[in-house]
């Protein structure tokens, strides 16, 4: 289904603004239909925006030499193969939360601002989207599990 037994939130990071740095934190509150509390990319009340919650696999940012939070995500992530996930598959992170993905993050060009050619390279590896379904606290060290069957089509 996309995750090994012991996939894993190793680093949680919120957007604290445009182009400021990522804030590294412990742990975080999802909140259903507007995404991390305290993020810049949440959606506006009551809708349901795409990009709520970026995850990005540690094994990625490793092979590409890069820290987390450098392409700007929220959940870093081991364990987990993003590659394997389908658009619409749900993801429990933790004991309540239950996130929705709504597909991949394509590279934008603040990747070539870290380093020049990063952009095309990270093409189809920088993570997956995902709406927040059920909101709850998330915190590193938590298990992330697909839930259900991917949905067909």
């Amino acid at each position: 289904m996309g995750t090994s037994d012991n996939a894993r939130i190793t680093s949680i990071q919120l957007c604290v603004g445009h182009r400021e740095s990522m804030r590294q934190v412990d742990s975080a509150r999802a909140i259903a239909g507007f995404g991390i509390e305290g993020d810049a990319h949440t959606a506006s009340e009551g809708s349901r925006k795409a990009r709520q919650v970026l995850l990005m696999d540690g094994e990625t940012l490793d092979e590409f030499d890069l820290t987390h939070s450098q392409v700007r995500e929220n959940i870093t992530t081991c364990g987990f193969e993003p590659g394997s996930i389908a658009v619409g598959q749900r993801l429990t992170l933790g004991d309540a939360v239950v996130l929705e993905v709504t597909g991949d993050c394509a590279p934008c060009a603040r990747m070539d601002e870290i380093r020049p050619g990063l952009r095309e390279q990270l093409e189809g590896k920088r993570g997956l989207l995902a709406t927040v379904i059920e909101g709850g606290t998330m915190n590193v060290g938590d298990a992330i599990r697909a839930v259900g069957p991917a949905p067909a089509g």
